[in-house]
């Protein structure tokens, strides 16, 4: 058996990925230690990701990135880089040269629903990225999981109102003001970390207290596209886009088919 110094129970570094103070025994370099120590070395060494359910080593370490279940709810996956990056506030993210790890995750919501016995409504799915001052974990992860049902209900009121350009959103989202904007296409291929550094004044100077979230959505004639959300923390509010998703319900699958995991 293959011993690896330093091992961390998995229970132990998803229990702290969770948004608000880190306790003070909290370690939080865990994710890193998980993906880096064990997911992939056994997808070097054995072709086999565990713990994670998927490691991507095409562009090697400093452009891949591992999908791993999250230990909070049923269906919440994290995708995190095999590079050591810290969070929202590193600048490489807004390098060219680093891969779009939002586009990435889209297509890792196929493992939300394998867990949810079938394919769930592009408007119900959501990606999360925490502001710097808001999660407990120092390596960079997307959270994957449905949307808030109030959330999904008002992004839909307001879907009129939400363009190409940054804008306030018409109403709050779980009683916090966030700002909006839209884009088109069946997949990600704008990445939200520069549309947030070039859209909204001041955040490029300060991307560490901004939080982003993404949205499934579909426009009025049909096409796919994405709804774009992002809050600045303050004194009062530390920024935890996480806040607008759902951990413990998703919607009906649309199918009892699940999508495959590509």
């Amino acid at each position: 058996m293959r011993h690896i110094r330093g091992r961390v129970p998995l229970a132990a570094v998803l229990a702290v990925c969770l948004i608000g103070p880190a306790p003070a025994a909290a370690d939080p370099n865990a994710l890193w230690t998980i993906v880096h120590d064990q997911c992939v070395v056994d997808e070097q060494q054995h072709h086999n990701p565990a713990p994670c359910s998927r490691v991507d080593l095409r562009g090697g370490e400093q452009g891949g990135y591992a999908v791993l279940k999250d230990l909070v709810g049923e269906r919440q996956y994290l995708l995190i880089p095999t590079a050591r990056i810290s969070g929202i506030e590193s600048p490489e993210l807004l390098d060219p040269g680093t891969p779009n790890y939002f586009a990435a995750a889209w297509p890792a919501r196929s493992f939300v629903e394998q867990r949810a016995g079938g394919t769930i409504a592009r408007d119900w799915t959501s990606l999360a990225i925490n502001s710097e001052v808001a999660r407990t974990q120092d390596q960079l992860h997307i959270h994957i999981d449905c949307v808030r049902s109030d959330v999904h209900d008002a992004l839909r009121a307001a879907a009129g109102g939400i363009g190409p350009v940054w804008s306030p959103l018409a109403v709050p989202l779980v009683g916090h003001s966030y700002w909006a904007m839209s884009v088109p296409g069946a997949d990600l291929d704008a990445n939200p970390f520069t549309l947030l550094a070039d859209g909204l004044p001041g955040a490029r100077a300060a991307m560490g207290l901004h939080t982003l979230v993404v949205v499934g959505a579909t426009d009025a004639a049909g096409r796919p596209g994405f709804v774009i959300l992002a809050d600045r923390s303050d004194s009062g509010t530390p920024a935890g886009g996480e806040e607008l998703q759902d951990h413990n319900a998703c919607p009906p699958p649309m199918s009892a088919t699940p999508t495959t995991a590509k």
